[in-house]
């Protein structure tokens, strides 16, 4: 059972002035459906681990979708904003920015193992008042070591470093299935379609199809985690039909998206 305590909120200092002297603390809970943190950063490095619903993460840099069975990491300092999509249960975990030198340096979706589940729940379960006994920083230890190991997961999404193309990104990304004519897309932006094309892949390190692709893909995770049927998401995406659509997925996951959150559920460690 997570302790008392760590139902409560963390004290997170914008730098190291106050600071718990632990390498971390944790936080358990829920959140409700449509529950938005705005923009925000924090001194302490942040690891979300989603044990049901989803939620939907943005940087100035990118857009991440993290549904049930993943984690995300966030690097200390890094502006964030963060969205509930459905009713989520999640833990926290708040790391000492010099721990977490081996993790990556960019926010990451990380593939979560049973065992990993478990060690952080067993942190969660040691009151915080206690997070710095040699019990807590023993598990902590082995948390951080099989973070570094984990496997990302591909549910990123590069955002454009330009206004203009930023305000076209956040609109496809709302409606991945809606048509979106090259044309329209760039003499909204002022330009001719192949400098838009150009610009596109210039600021987000992908070709504008890929990019397109990888929006839905990521819409269609988070449409799984909602429960939502394979037919009704390949339609309402813009496929010719669920086996059009089940074949992006295979490509993209390696599963049928039917098989995604399964295999999640039968990896052992």
């Amino acid at each position: 059972m997570i302790a008392r305590d760590n139902l409560t909120n963390v004290h997170l200092p914008e730098d190291g002035f106050g600071d718990y002297p632990h390498t971390a603390v944790a936080q358990g809970g829920a959140e409700p459906a449509g529950r938005t943190y705005s923009f925000h950063a924090h001194y302490r490095a942040q690891l979300f681990q989603i044990v049901r619903g989803s939620l939907r993460l943005e940087t100035e840099r990118g857009y991440f979708i993290v549904p049930p069975e993943r984690a995300v990491f966030v690097p200390s300092a890094v502006l964030h904003e963060v969205t509930y999509l459905q009713e989520t249960e999640r833990s926290y975990l708040f790391f000492r920015p010099d721990a977490v030198v081996n993790l990556p340096s960019q926010v990451s979706v990380i593939g979560t193992t049973p065992l990993l589940r478990e060690l952080i729940l067993a942190f969660l379960e040691i009151p915080r008042a206690d997070a710095g006994s040699a019990r807590a920083e023993r598990l902590v230890a082995v948390i951080l070591d099989q973070l570094e190991t984990s496997p990302l997961a591909p549910l990123s999404l590069p955002s454009p470093a330009s206004e203009r193309l930023r305000s076209i990104a956040s609109d496809i990304r709302n409606e991945p299935g809606a048509d979106w004519p090259l044309d329209g897309l760039a003499s909204r932006a002022a330009m001719s379609p192949r400098s838009f094309q150009r610009h596109f892949q210039s600021e987000t390190g992908m070709s504008f199809r890929a990019w397109r692709q990888q929006a839905k893909l990521l819409k269609a995770v988070e449409w799984l985690a909602a429960g939502r049927s394979v037919g009704d998401i390949a339609f309402s995406l813009g496929y010719s039909g669920p086996s059009a659509f089940i074949a992006v997925f295979r490509s993209a996951f390696g599963v049928s998206p039917g098989q995604y959150f399964q295999l999640e559920a039968r990896e052992t460690f």
